[in-house]
């Protein structure tokens, strides 16, 4: 198992191989596999490179983000500007169905709502936004309601994930109930854990996703 120090010095050159990001601005700090991140960044998709840098190490349990975003006055908006924007970034979307989706902005922190057939819709719509200028933060509260019967659902998320070369599915254990789906058992590392949720979502008649999956990672 990698000490904190080793651990920390991973995320750290994590965070310096991203173009994006000034790793000078960013913090690391490491315990038992818990790595918490602080400092100031001065976009929303720098901090979500941030999180997907550090979650993307071997050895790391989980992630504690507490970025801050700071921004100039040149890249300063108001709300009902991003609003318009927002509307426009979804409108032009071809994963998004038009007038699908409800859009709220406050002090820069957008929220999404509205509901959509498949998750990689759901994805689309946020990341349409990340990377607007002036969004501070993104709530995706758009829910998923389909017509498919939970019975398809549990061979569909077994067979997606067996195909899988980077999981190991005889660690995990998948229940549905309704068209809810509840993934229990070990990974050997973060990415594991989010490819799992992933295909779980991939289901057809899918409408949510509790991952309950644990990380035991050995060096």
């Amino acid at each position: 198992m990698k000490t904190n120090e080793t651990l920390q010095q991973d995320v750290q050159n994590a965070i310096k191989w991203e173009p994006l990001l000034h790793a000078a601005e960013i913090g690391v700090t490491v315990k038992d596999g818990v790595v918490t991140l602080v400092g100031t960044v001065d976009s929303y998709s720098k901090k979500i490179e941030a999180e997907n840098a550090a979650k993307g190490v071997k050895g790391v349990k989980a992630l504690v983000e507490n970025l801050t975003i700071v921004t100039g006055n040149m890249w300063k908006k108001e709300d009902g500007d991003i609003a318009q924007e927002v509307l426009n970034a979804l409108k032009w979307n071809w994963s998004v169905p038009n007038d699908t989706v409800t859009v709220k902005v406050e002090n820069g922190w957008v929220t999404l709502s509205g509901e959509q057939q498949w998750n990689y819709q759901r994805d689309a719509a946020k990341n349409a936004v990340v990377n607007l200028i002036g969004v501070l933060g993104v709530n995706n509260n758009i829910t998923i309601k389909t017509d498919a019967k939970d019975q398809l659902e549990k061979e569909d998320i077994e067979n997606a994930i067996g195909r899988n070369w980077s999981i190991n599915d005889e660690d995990i254990e998948i229940a549905v109930e309704h068209n809810n789906v509840t993934l229990t058992g070990t990974v050997s590392s973060y990415y594991q854990k989010e490819e799992a949720e992933r295909l779980a979502w991939k289901a057809k008649g899918v409408w949510n996703v509790t991952n309950n999956l644990s990380i035991n990672w050995l060096d």
